[in-house]
């Protein structure tokens, strides 16, 4: 009997190097890259005019004084189910676009992916493409190598420590803390932000790209309950492509290769990819009749593969849907590029909706494209997205900018004064959220005869700093003999009104008398 040892549960990342490519889908990619890039790094230095006493970060979460400012919106602590609400948007969209486009947030927007196409990208620039970063990683520690490494990392690094940064920016005012982090003036706690973030976008985005996706994030998982057959995802043509074999081959002259290619670019990533017939080729644009599929000779796809050489996951396309695609299309582009040299049709790869697999095989007319985006599940998902952004929207404009809570002080729960008047207390809260010191006038309106009083202060008015909160002591007090003073409770309501906009808010409350 033999000791056999269990199999290993983990296994050793076989580093990927994607081969360098050109089309449609990369330049999209390139200008995604660009903007989002953009967006992250230079947006904490938006300059927003809010008045002399408030930020001037358009974009600002105060950790300090607890308060979230985009733009000419002031989110307070007690609101910050606006927060709540954007991110219930946020993960309604995510399931919207993958039921109707697959996994578009993540071959497209998201932070992995991005970063990770930066980092790929300095990594072409200073070792080469595919080819040279294979030999280089499969070769010595020689002193090329050794550059070439040292050179990458610190570029990566510097990427990374701008990457942290930049986050800690959004938490406080960027030009301050940026000199103060020159300076060495800064609060530890953003040198120690600084370093995690760098540290995880170092790591992440030059030595776990695909792991990052495939074990560490949750979402390849649960977007397969997102999808269904007329998602539009990027899929093989397998009645096309096999058998696959080198046979029937043609390559285009020169001449023929630009015209055709400069015939697609000027046509658009959705016209027909069949020159000279009504075969779309593309999920874009469906409906047209389809070519039958020939049961003689091999099929289009020559076993090149350009497809798997481009992934940035190291899959095969062809072998179906997987768990790792991140639908980033690059296999279209590299797939599509050697069509044409080969003078084949376009869109042996491609987005496309699987339901459609059985007509485009029969050659009969494909579902339309508006077919496969709305139906039931997008149009769910839709209508829900937009009743709550239209309730968050009608919360914001609906909003105060006074707003009050009264809690009455039960402990006692009146007090009776010297000539037989029974007086309740009150704490009045007393929020300002306009950026400058307003006046305000505290009244009260009541069915029974109550008089108000202000602890400190004179006829009934008080001054609350801009954006901030006052609490304030309210007295109020029924006379002896009335029925507010010898009844048990009696409604009242608090009035708070801004002298200088003439604006108003209220609460109501309650007033306990004797009970007799």
């Amino acid at each position: 009997m033999t000791n056999q040892s269990p199999p290993s549960l983990y296994a050793a990342r076989e580093p990927i190097f994607p081969r360098r490519v050109s089309g449609f889908f990369r330049r999209f990619k390139w200008w995604i890259m660009i903007v989002t890039l953009g967006i992250y790094y230079l947006t904490p230095w938006i300059r927003w005019d809010r008045g002399p006493s408030l930020p001037d970060q358009a974009v600002l979460v105060d950790l300090a004084s607890r308060r979230f400012y985009f733009f000419w919106i002031e989110i307070w602590p007690h609101e910050f189910y606006f927060v709540a609400g954007l991110l219930i948007m946020a993960g309604l969209g995510l399931f919207l676009f993958t039921s109707a486009l697959g996994r578009v947030w993540c071959g497209y927007t998201c932070p992995q992916t991005v970063w990770t196409d930066l980092f790929i990208l300095v990594e072409r620039w200073i070792e080469g493409d595919r080819n040279a970063r294979v030999r280089l990683h499969k070769g010595t520690w020689t002193a090329h190598k050794i550059r070439l490494r040292l050179t990458k990392w610190a570029v990566w690094m510097a990427i990374a420590i701008a990457t942290g940064g930049a986050w800690v920016f959004y938490f406080t005012d960027a030009p301050t803390l940026a000199r103060d982090l020159v300076t060495g003036t800064a609060h530890p706690a953003a040198y120690i932000t600084i370093a995690i973030l760098t540290a995880t976008t170092f790591i992440f985005g030059g030595f776990l790209r695909e792991q990052i996706c495939i074990y560490m994030c949750p979402w390849p998982r649960i977007q397969a309950a997102m999808m269904d057959p007329d998602t539009i995802t990027v899929a093989y043509r397998d009645w096309r492509g096999e058998p696959r074999g080198k046979g029937n081959v043609r390559r285009r002259s020169k001449a023929e290769a630009i015209t055709a290619e400069a015939d697609a670019q000027a046509a658009g990533p959705g016209a027909a990819r069949y020159p000279g017939t009504p075969y779309p080729g593309n999920a874009l644009q469906m409906g047209g009749e389809i070519p039958a599929l020939s049961d003689a000779g091999p099929g289009d796809c020559i076993d090149c593969m350009a497809c798997v050489n481009v992934c940035p996951m190291g899959i095969d396309i062809r072998n179906g849907q997987q768990m790792e695609c991140i639908t980033c299309a690059l296999c279209i582009d590299a797939c599509d590029d050697v069509m044409a040299k080969i003078g084949k049709p376009r869109g042996l790869i491609d987005y496309m909706a699987l339901s459609d697999d059985a007509a485009e095989r029969a050659g009969t007319p494909t579902k339309p494209l508006w077919k496969h985006i709305l139906r039931p599940r997008t149009i769910l998902y839709t209508t829900v997205w937009s009743l709550i952004g239209a309730g968050l929207i009608y919360a914001l404009f609906i909003r105060s900018d006074i707003e009050l809570t009264v809690s009455p002080v039960r402990n006692p729960t009146y007090v009776t004064l010297s000539d037989g008047a029974i007086r309740n207390i009150y704490d009045v809260r007393l929020r300002n959220k306009l950026g400058e010191e307003r006046t305000f006038t505290l009244s009260l309106s009541s069915d029974a005869a109550l008089g108000i009083e202000l602890a400190g202060q004179q006829a009934g008015t008080l001054v609350v700093p801009a954006d901030t909160t006052t609490l304030q002591r309210v007295y109020v007090t029924a006379r002896p003999g009335t029925p507010a003073a010898d009844g048990d409770m009696t409604a009242l309501r608090l009035w708070v009104e801004d002298v200088v906009a003439d604006t108003r808010a209220s609460k109501a409350t309650t007033f306990n008398g004797r009970g007799e």
